[in-house]
Formats: structure tokens, C-alpha cells, sequence
């Protein structure tokens, strides 16, 4: 790291908070802040920048969250409730709710799952994927912008760090 990414990584937020903490509470080791917060921070400025550009799409995020995940998962871009909730970390309540505010919009349609009497599938509608595929692209445009400050390597350590995150606090 060159003096300037030091310089701006000890007085961003996060830094700065961290400097508070070990001149008031020298006895504590608040190291994962450098990770964490930022993380929780980044969260924010991550969503914003988002919801920017699928508010052009007439989107929330949420509802994008289940369009792309449904396109992508191929046609016949069908997935049950249990599907996406594990794919989106919604609970089953969040999505039932978001569900049915999108089939009334016309970018799903609920159907019973012939192989569970007691289930239902969901289904993106054409409007649904036509939805989907305007604002995907738009989408990783964000997120490639945002990420463009990092190097390619910086890009894949990272990812592999957050990942490795990821995998290590699920097992738990």
C-alpha cells in the first residue's frame, strides 16, 4: 500500500473510529473493524449506488434480486419458494410477501408444483424476463464501477477473501 491509500484507508470512517477505540479503549483489540466495518459501511454505499440505477428500471432491489436470479437460473426460469429463499438469504415470509407484490405487477406467476401437492413454483412471466434482461446489464456496470478503484488482482484477492469469509462464519 503507497502512502496515499494509507493515508486514506487510516482517515476514512472506519479508520477513524478504530483510532477512537484503541485511544479510549487500549485494552480491547478492535482489528476486525478494518474489515467488518468497512464491510457494513461498504453495505450502504453498495445499496445506494444500486437502487440508482434499477430506479431507472422502475426496480427495488429486491425485486431485481429475484428477477436475475430467476433468469439466470435458465428457462424454464421456474424455481420454488425454498429455491430463491436460499438463494437470496430472504426469509420465507420477506419473499412470500415480495412474491406476491411482483405477480401482481406481472413479472411472475405462482403456480401449485406438480411434484408437491403442498408447494407452489414460481415462474418469471415474459414481462419478467423482459424486466430482467433490460437491467442486468446495467447492474454489473455498478458493480464493475464500483470495484474499478481495486486492480484486477486486488478484485480476485478480495473476492477470494470475502468468500472465504462467507464460508467460514455459514458453517458456524
Amino acid at each position: 500500500m503507497n502512502a496515499l491509500e494509507t493515508q486514506l484507508v487510516e482517515n476514512d470512517r472506519v479508520g477513524r473510529g478504530m483510532a477512537q477505540w484503541r485511544r479510549e479503549r487500549p485494552d480491547i483489540d478492535c482489528s476486525g473493524k478494518a474489515i467488518v466495518g468497512r464491510i457494513l459501511h461498504l453495505h450502504d454505499v453498495i445499496l445506494r449506488a444500486v437502487e440508482r440505477v434499477l430506479q431507472q428500471h422502475q426496480l427495488k432491489y429486491p425485486t431485481y434480486a429475484v428477477l436475475a436470479t430467476m433468469r439466470v437460473s435458465g428457462a424454464p426460469y421456474r424455481m420454488s419458494p425454498g429455491e430463491l429463499s436460499d438463494a437470496l438469504l430472504l426469509t420465507s415470509g420477506g419473499l412470500s410477501n415480495l412474491l406476491r407484490r411482483m405477480e401482481a405487477d406481472g413479472y411472475v406467476q405462482r403456480s401449485p408444483d406438480k411434484r408437491d401437492k403442498r408447494g407452489v413454483v414460481v415462474q418469471l412471466t415474459a414481462k419478467g424476463i423482459a424486466k430482467a434482461d433490460a437491467s442486468m446489464a446495467d447492474h454489473a456496470e455498478t458493480e464493475r464501477a464500483l470495484v474499478a478503484c481495486l486492480s484486477p488482482d486486488d478484485q480476485k484477492n478480495v473476492a477470494r477473501a470475502l468468500g472465504l469469509m462467507i464460508a467460514t462464519s455459514t458453517a458456524r
